[in-house]
């Protein structure tokens, strides 16, 4: 958090200290670093005092920051952005949880594989779609009640090697299908363009 006018503006009338404000909620929010996150003041106009509550970020704002990417796909079924370990998808769930509906860890979990979906992650070299049902059938079962949240580096190794792979693939995908567009926008172009005229020259006279 940062002064500015319209801080200014909210906390002026409840005539609290601005830079104690800043203080207190930037020290509450430093584990979240770089990220929106939801901030509540409650705040006792008669005393001054004021208790500030921090929410998590959104289960998307979670998972970017896990595993270092900056936006989602806009393509999910073609364009994949991660590939994500349990462990960390556990870890997401664990940080979430307190913020959610979910009744116990596993739900969390299955929601967090649900945001996976939207945003094109991979997950175990998987879609999460697949990793969904193996979760419904207990596969992860072991994981998840263990609340193992840090991925062997073994595995980081492996996931990385699967994943580099899947993005040279796409990479080479989406090149054909932009030179595609370019093939057929300068074929649209030519057929636009008007043939020269052609002028023919009379055929001069001779004098007699």
């Amino acid at each position: 958090m940062k002064p500015g006018p319209s801080l200014s503006q909210q906390l002026g009338p409840a005539g609290v200290n601005m830079g104690q404000v800043i203080q207190k909620v930037n020290e509450a929010t430093k584990d979240f670093s770089g990220m929106k996150i939801p901030v509540e003041l409650d705040i006792n106009t008669s005393t001054k005092k004021f208790v500030v509550n921090v929410f998590s970020p959104p289960v998307s704002g979670l998972l970017k920051k896990e595993l270092g990417i900056e936006k989602g796909s806009g393509a999910q079924k073609k364009l994949q952005m991660a590939n994500a370990s349990i462990e960390q998808i556990i870890s997401v769930a664990k940080t979430k949880l307190p913020n959610m509906l979910c009744k116990d860890l596993k739900s969390a979990v299955k929601t967090v594989v649900g945001t996976c979906v939207s945003l094109g992650i991979l997950i175990e070299n998987k879609s999460a779609v697949e990793i969904e049902k193996e979760i419904e059938e207990g596969k992860y079962d072991k994981e998840i009640k263990g609340e193992k949240t840090q991925t062997p580096e073994d595995k980081k190794k492996k996931l990385a090697k699967y994943f580099s792979e899947v993005k040279s693939r796409q990479d080479k995908l989406i090149k054909q299908e932009q030179e595609a567009k370019e093939a057929e926008a300068a074929a649209k172009t030519e057929e636009k363009t008007p043939a020269p005229v052609v002028k023919k020259e009379e055929p001069k006279k001779e004098k007699k």
